[in-house]
């Protein structure tokens, strides 16, 4: 279980293709602390670490995830935001992220409101996943608070450290973003039969 609460940026090393597999070897500050077989959140999504050697790490995606994510799209140099799992005694900063990514939007517009930004985000809400107003979002493994919740779309405010420490400084208009709906959210949805 994460918490949405980015701990660090790390950067891609190397993207390798072995049959529908994705191996990405990255690098990060925390690279020494890591275990093998260990979870780590990769722009919002749960990868096991299967090998570390000196400052890099690698971990593997399968076709499902690099389908339903965007980390199909990474390549050399990319930067990716790292969280790695909550520790059963840490503080609950964030709100509850499983590191499991429902779908990806589009960002829609980025717009810069001297000391924040609004960023816009449209998805295809054909999957039943629902936002609510002041309710949460995981927005590229950030825990984020959702306003102008519609069907299909939904803002964040960015406050200058976010933008700063994630790697939303790097998206714009056109880009495509993990997102994981609210947990509680989702079971709701489900129940009521939406």
């Amino acid at each position: 279980m994460f918490t949405g609460i980015i701990e660090a940026l790390g950067r891609v090393r190397d993207v390798r293709q072995e049959n529908t597999n994705k191996h990405f070897t990255l690098t990060s500050p925390f690279t020494h602390e890591l275990k093998i077989d260990q979870s780590v959140a990769h722009n919002g999504v749960c990868l096991t670490v299967v090998s570390i050697k000196a400052d890099e790490y690698v971990v593997t995606a399968i076709d499902e995830t690099l389908q339903k994510t965007n980390l199909g799209h990474l390549k050399a140099g990319d930067v990716v935001n790292l969280e790695r799992c909550m520790v059963a005694n840490g503080r609950f900063d964030g709100h509850v992220v499983q590191g499991h990514v429902d779908q990806t939007a589009i960002c829609e517009s980025v717009e810069d409101e001297n000391g924040s930004w609004v960023f816009t985000f449209k998805y295809d809400a054909s999957s039943g996943n629902v936002t609510v107003e002041k309710g949460s979002i995981c927005i590229n493994g950030i825990s984020l608070t959702v306003f102008n919740s519609k069907k299909d779309s939904f803002s964040v405010a960015i406050i200058p450290y976010t933008y700063e420490h994630t790697n939303l400084h790097q998206v714009k208009a056109g880009d495509t973003v993990n997102l994981e709906f609210d947990i509680i959210g989702k079971y709701v949805a489900r129940l009521l039969g939406k």
